[in-house]
């Protein structure tokens, strides 16, 4: 128990994250590519170290905080239908941050309705876009976590008292990491702008909620129990960062032209057929184009309805009613109830 009462600085238990692997086999990867695949796999690329930089940014600041804290990086949860990748969790003796880190160039502005808008210079003009709300994405993440929480209790009132009070102990914040990026939350609403800031004011806004709770204080051990039971519930996610660039491959070899692969006008069209992927199917382009619709109806990623890898998956079983459905890679119960009858309908058309 001594050990724990000298706690003075911050302690990552968890701080590697899958994203340096990532980049290496996109990197390994580009050369392999065509012109058009490579540009693709460049810009991914891009986007990845710009995010890692950010991430790097963060954990700067959080290690010279100087703060009895525990940390876990990017940690992966999951229930049922919902996943969660949350960037940063930092434990304190009173409550817990669940971090988003955006490493956004461009100046950022929220107005009044919650929307942001990115502002970026393009041939020395200023453009406009709109970007999906991180404040929106990382309260996904708290929603999860409260679900996570609720279930490992027992005991009903248990339940009821956890998910009454789970917003008092932990607290979402966006964290810009980009020293280079403008935040204008003038017209922004209270709730909003409190929880978007810059990476360098991350140390003193945890300290500031710290300061200002009315919660008791726990100790380092209640503190290292409390981000464990994260850590215990974080899953390892095998993923193929490769797969979506496998129709831009450079093939290494030809194969021989002979009156055994091409003999007839009939034959070669079986031949040209067999090797069709999946992506250029009209089931594939039509469950991807619902997905993008319900996506876009629903105000989230199309990947939360169904990833490609789970698109394929449902188009190699062809379900033909819900209990089949289920047999498909990240179709619980909850998630065939909400879309099954929309995606069965559609496989319907393709059954022979």
């Amino acid at each position: 128990m001594g050990l724990f009462n000298k706690m003075k600085e911050p302690i990552f238990l968890k701080e590697s994250s899958n994203a340096q692997m990532q980049l290496d086999k996109l990197k390994a990867l580009e050369p392999l590519l065509n012109t058009e695949g490579q540009t693709l796999i460049r810009q991914d690329i891009k986007c990845l170290e710009y995010g890692i930089a950010g991430e790097k940014n963060i954990a700067f600041e959080l290690k010279n905080s100087h703060m009895p804290m525990y940390i876990l990086h990017d940690i992966y949860l999951e229930s049922e239908d919902l996943s969660a990748q949350i960037d940063y969790l930092v434990f304190t003796k009173k409550m817990c941050f669940v971090i988003e880190c955006k490493n956004l160039y461009g100046d950022i502005e929220i107005n009044n309705a919650g929307d942001f808008i990115r502002t970026m210079d393009f041939g020395g003009k200023r453009k406009k876009e709109g970007i999906y709300s991180p404040i929106t994405q990382n309260q996904r993440h708290l929603e999860l976590m409260k679900k996570l929480k609720v279930e490992s209790k027992s005991n009903i009132l248990t339940k009821f008292m956890v998910g009454k009070f789970f917003e008092d102990f932990n607290k979402s914040v966006v964290v810009l990491a980009n020293p280079k990026t403008v935040l204008n939350a003038k017209f922004a609403k209270k709730e909003d702008k409190d929880k978007v800031i810059r990476a360098d004011q991350l140390v003193k806004y945890i300290k500031d909620k710290y300061d200002n709770s009315k919660e008791s204080a726990d100790s380092d051990e209640k503190m290292l129990e409390w981000a464990q039971s994260y850590l215990n519930l974080h899953k390892e996610v095998d993923k193929d960062y490769t797969e979506k660039y496998e129709q831009y491959k450079i093939s290494t070899s030809k194969p021989e032209l002979s009156h055994e692969i091409i003999q007839t006008k009939e034959e070669t069209k079986v031949t040209d057929e067999s090797v069709i992927s999946v992506e250029e199917t009209d089931i594939f382009k039509e469950l991807k184009v619902y997905r993008l619709n319900k996506s876009r109806e629903e105000n989230i990623k199309p990947y939360f309805i169904y990833n490609d890898n789970q698109l394929k998956d449902l188009i190699s079983k062809m379900p033909k009613s819900k209990d089949e459905l289920q047999t498909v890679a990240g179709f619980g119960v909850a998630k065939t109830n909400k879309y099954g009858k929309d995606i069965l309908k559609i496989i319907e058309k393709y059954c022979v």
